[in-house]
């Protein structure tokens, strides 16, 4: 029965975080817009203590990131699922791919991934540039930037948020990574605070993004249209993408938001393959094995390597910087990754997340920079060295004008600029809703309305203003004590896995059901009907009317007696669920019926004719068991909660 008119509506917005973190990202824009030298100088400042005093904590924490994730994959907890144990993932592996993509790192690609190798062939950290050596170690350096430590830092946010929300019913929102530290106030003003601060860095870090990306997108329109770069057209394109990027986010995650993805993937796959094939392709494949070896011999060291003997600026400059900044944009890629990968293994998440795109990435940064380094120092082309140098925004169309095709070839990246913007800009509205909303999804089009918007007003008064690069340096800045929080967050959450993976091994130390043992040496007649029966729903429904749901009445009455907490709930499809204890040791019993498609070997109603059987499976606290009871008598359903809540006790005695 629909709602009456006089009820009230459920609010959609979790209001101290909605309306706190507007006014302080409204008072932080004035700040950095009206005092933007004052902004300038405290957050570099800022940055300049964090780079000299703690960048060991930086190198250290981001070390212990990645050597958690990589255990986490090869462990004994990477069966563990991202949600109950029943649950399937919500996306296709293509689909998934082309999201975590997207929202990782496309656009980073896009700007650095001719920039940063040529910069570092012309400047290394240590020796001569311009040099062979240079540059093999130019590209081990733009490996080490872009390879598994960004990917672990997305990686291990996303798992502890994914983990929490699915596994433990918790809001999908950055508080309950900070669960396993306080507990239940993470409902509370410090839940409330965690979730502001991911609001404010999520904005800033995407109006930061839109802002300084516009230059490239201006830049490329200019070499192909003579479009004048300017800040009028600037904000145009800001304008445009955030109009793009609206319309997204209102179409939903399945719809806009999915299908950008799977077009940003195609794109950035086609520009690769245009420049591997035109470009020196027999270099390419044999740099990219020759980068991916040196790598990875050196990702120790170099993981760990601050050159506190060689002092030098570099560091702070290039490792650093990224280290702050995927630190500061993980909350947001983090909690994206994790909306999109519920019903996943942590070993497939791991495999996924933090293998896949950096495989991807990898061959992309070996494409477009050791071509671009084969460009200079074998064919001589000192303009497109000049190029970089002077303006990094430059340097991809710079290196496209030399290939055959290239107006098609700018054209092509031009339109790949601006889709992954919009999917930056969309990814980003989505996920602030989220955290603004307590984790609601189906919120009204109003609110991501306004989130989109914000990003894109935000983004046009920090350009007019000049205050971009203050709030980068802030944004930056703000990963410190992220970092301090994330690695608390690591250690609850190996302590949850912990017992998860014992609670389960306890469950798989019987494989043999007491009561099919008892059922065997009885009436085998009935048992042989009931495995040759294919029920319906209706006769699934009546079993649990009949049988299921009197047994856990009883033995609800038994337990009261006993002094127990104890309810037993019909829901939704026929399901009933027994319920025993208190909230933070509950222990749940629940039958519910699941459909599955014919076997082919069973003749169906009506020849041709497809439909479907169910089960009556039971479902603990931790998700379906794949274990049906249909057919079985009142007595057998008993003996079964019976056996359940024995291995539950068994398990609190161990954790205790």
């Amino acid at each position: 029965m629909a709602s009456s008119p006089e009820q009230p509506r459920k609010p959609t917005i979790n209001p101290p975080v909605f309306w706190i973190s507007a006014i302080l990202l409204l008072i932080l824009v004035l700040y950095a817009s009206v005092f933007q030298a004052h902004a300038q100088a405290l957050f570099a400042q800022i940055q300049g203590w964090i780079i000299g005093n703690v960048s060991w904590f930086y190198i250290l924490g981001v070390a212990l990131i990645l050597g958690t994730v990589v255990f986490l994959g090869v462990s004994r907890y990477g069966d563990i699922k991202l949600g109950p144990d029943h649950s399937t993932p919500d996306y296709n592996n293509a689909t998934w791919f082309a999201m975590l993509f997207s929202a990782g790192m496309g656009i980073g690609l896009m700007f650095f991934g001719v920039a940063e190798p040529v910069m570092h062939f012309l400047k290394p950290p240590i020796g001569e540039g311009g040099t062979v050596l240079a540059a093999g170690e130019a590209m081990r350096i733009t490996f080490f930037h872009w390879g598994l430590h960004a990917w672990a830092i997305y990686a291990i946010v996303a798992l502890i948020l994914a983990y929490f929300s699915y596994r433990h019913g918790l809001p999908l929102t950055l508080r309950s990574a900070l669960y396993p530290l306080i507990g239940e106030r993470i409902h509370g003003p410090l839940g409330h605070a965690v979730d502001i601060f991911a609001i404010i860095g999520t904005v800033f870090g995407v109006a930061t993004s839109l802002g300084f990306g516009v230059s490239q997108i201006n830049t490329g329109l200019n070499a192909l249209f003579g479009v004048p770069v300017s800040t009028p057209i600037q904000i145009a394109l800001i304008i445009g993408t955030t109009f793009l990027a609206t319309l997204s986010v209102m179409s939903g995650l399945d719809k806009g938001i999915r299908r950008l993805s799977e077009l940003n993937l195609g794109l950035a796959v086609l520009l690769l393959l245009m420049v591997m094939l035109l470009g020196p392709t027999v270099l390419i494949l044999q740099t990219f094995v020759q980068n991916t070896g040196g790598y990875l011999s050196e990702i120790v060291s170099r993981t760990l390597n601050l050159y506190a003997y060689q002092p030098t600026d570099w560091i702070g400059g290039w490792t650093l910087f990224y280290w702050g900044w995927w630190l500061a944009w993980s909350p947001f890629v983090g909690l994206f990754i994790a909306r999109i990968s519920r019903g996943r293994t942590i070993r497939e998440f791991v495999t996924g997340v933090l293998l896949v795109p950096t495989a991807f990435t990898l061959l992309w940064m070996t494409v477009f920079g050791n071509t671009a380094i084969h460009m200079i120092l074998d064919e001589g082309l000192t303009d497109l060295a000049a190029a970089v140098e002077q303006d990094t925004s430059l340097a991809l169309f710079a290196f496209l004008e030399h290939f055959p095709f290239a107006s098609i070839i700018s054209t092509l990246a031009v339109v790949m600029v601006v889709v992954f913007f919009v999917t930056s800009a969309d990814t980003g509205a989505m996920v602030v809703d989220m955290l603004a909303s307590g984790g609601k999804e189906g919120t009204p089009i109003r609110q991501r309305i306004f989130w989109a918007s914000s990003m894109g007003i935000v983004a046009i008064a920090l350009l007019l203003a000049d205050g971009l690069k203050a709030l980068q340096t802030a944004t930056i800045a703000s990963a410190l004590p992220f970092t301090l929080a994330l690695l608390l967050s690591m250690r609850g959450l190996l302590k949850a896995l912990k017992l998860d993976a014992t609670k389960r091994d306890l469950r798989y130390q019987a494989l043999a059901i007491s009561p099919t043992a008892s059922r065997a040496a009885g009436n085998w007649q009935r048992r042989l009907r009931t495995l040759a029966m294919f029920p319906r729903r209706s006769h699934v429904q009546r079993f649990i009317a009949d049988v299921a749901l009197p047994a856990c009445q009883s033995v609800a009455e038994e337990w009261r007696r006993q002094g127990y907490e104890c309810s037993v709930e019909e829901g939704e499809g026929g399901r009933v669920t027994l319920k025993v204890g208190p909230s933070d040791e509950v222990f749940v019993y629940e039958i519910r019926p699941r459909a599955y498609a014919m076997p082919s070997f069973v003749l169906s109603d009506a020849a041709g004719e497809e439909r479907k059987y169910f089960r009556a499976e039971v479902h603990l606290r931790e998700g379906g068991q794949d274990h049906d009871v249909m057919g079985w008598s009142k007595d057998e359903v008993i003996g079964d909660i019976l056996d359940h809540f024995e291995r539950h006790l068994h398990f609190l005695h161990l954790v205790r």
